[in-house]
């Protein structure tokens, strides 16, 4: 499901040569990496067995320019992905491996409705976890120039878990774009931050939920996740409220924004003094969120707001909350739509990242800008009148 794990961490393994250019001969790309791994430490026979199988696959380089599922709206991508049947098995996993949650929350502060969350959606709980060559798709897309700096490190990271006894060449398969295991987790992020949650002596993300799940935890820690704290609650806002200081890219306390008539759809909000975004992931008629510091960490995990959202929402829903309501939001914009959106806003002077159809939150920032320039309300959520406008 995912565009892209956004953990690229740098391998810190001996001093690396000069790192050589994408593209070019596929051949000539691969002794490339077989020098760089040499001046990294490792020897030529080993450098020799460990690239002598790969090659390039197509098929990777199709699935990282096809990423349409994102494009839909927050409210049926979550419809898409939250069934009572993943509800139910969230629940049963949460039952069965209640002690491994309990050390999750113990040792790292994560709570078992993000890691399930995480689970279900990655892999859907283990059992889809990705037929790619997880070498040849790293070096595929290493070799590839649109993100070379972002792959060309988990080849690398790759290598020395094979050194570790954790990583086949050969049959090690996960996602397209290189990540492994039940949570989906790239080679550095797995030398950094894998936890042997099952005692075996090895860190194993394919086979072991304990591996896989403390894995991910410690990863989340490691990214700022702070204990005991929420990420995302529910909330009804009022129509009174200033649109234009809504969005992620605004946050003020959350006892502010009940002074200002936001309230939690059920119960209280659950940390007033904490800071918070008011998030409208459809605009200011559709389903509402309060938006907490542990939110943001996610998007180290994916960088898609509405996977994130989705997976943060899910978290809340296996911890208890209510189905969320959908409102009625106005219509938004097809993926065409949107790349015309996108031209339109990068013409005006907005840097809205790539041009892919994308309701990203740099392009929702500049939906914001312009709603305001115009006079609309700024719930930066477009709409084909705002498109008609800008056009």
């Amino acid at each position: 499901m995912r565009s892209i794990h956004a953990i690229i961490l740098v391998v810190v393994l001996a001093p690396a040569a000069a790192t050589a250019g994408c593209g070019g001969d596929f051949g000539a790309f691969v002794a490339g990496l077989r020098a760089e791994a040499e001046s990294r430490g490792f020897g030529a026979a080993e450098a020799q067995d460990f690239f002598s199988g790969v090659r390039p696959d197509p098929s990777v380089i199709r699935a990282d320019r096809a990423q349409g599922v994102f494009r839909k709206g927050f409210v049926e991508f979550a419809r898409a992905l939250i069934s009572q049947d993943r509800l139910a098995t969230g629940r049963a996993m949460a039952a069965e491996h209640a002690a491994v949650f309990e050390r999750a929350r113990r040792d790292y502060g994560v709570p078992k409705g993000i890691l399930l969350a995480f689970w279900a959606f990655e892999t859907d709980f283990g059992k889809v976890q990705g037929r790619y060559n997880t070498l040849n798709a790293l070096v595929t897309l290493a070799h590839d120039c649109r993100r070379p700096e972002l792959f060309r490190p988990q080849v690398f990271a790759a290598m020395e878990l094979w050194r570790q006894g954790d990583f086949d060449p050969a049959t090690t398969t996960g996602a397209w774009a290189g990540e492994i295991g039940m949570v989906q987790m790239l080679p550095a992020d797995i030398l950094r931050n894998g936890v042997d949650g099952d005692g075996d002596g090895h860190v194993r993300l394919r086979t072991s939920a304990p591996d896989a799940l403390l894995s991910g935890a410690k990863m989340l820690a490691s990214l700022g996740w702070r204990p005991g704290e929420p990420w995302l609650q529910e909330i009804v806002v009022p129509e009174t409220l200033d649109w234009a200081a809504t969005g992620l890219n605004h946050e003020r306390p959350a006892a502010d924004w009940a002074a200002l008539g936001v309230r939690a759809r059920e119960g209280d909000l659950l940390a007033p003094g904490l800071p918070a975004s008011v998030l409208l992931p459809m605009g200011r008629r559709g389903p509402a969120f309060l938006a907490y510091p542990n939110f943001r960490v996610l998007f180290e995990w994916n960088q898609s707001l509405v996977y994130v959202t989705t997976a943060a929402y899910f978290a809340t829903r296996l911890e208890g909350a209510p189905v969320f309501d959908a409102g009625d939001p106005d219509p938004g914009l097809d993926g065409e739509q949107m790349i015309r959106l996108q031209e339109r806003l990068q013409a005006l002077g907005h840097d809205v990242g790539r041009i892919d159809g994308i309701l990203g939150e740099r392009t929702r920032e500049a939906v914001q800008a312009e709603q305001l320039r115009l006079g609309l309300p700024a719930d930066a959520w477009p709409t084909p009148a705002l498109l008609r406008a800008l056009e």
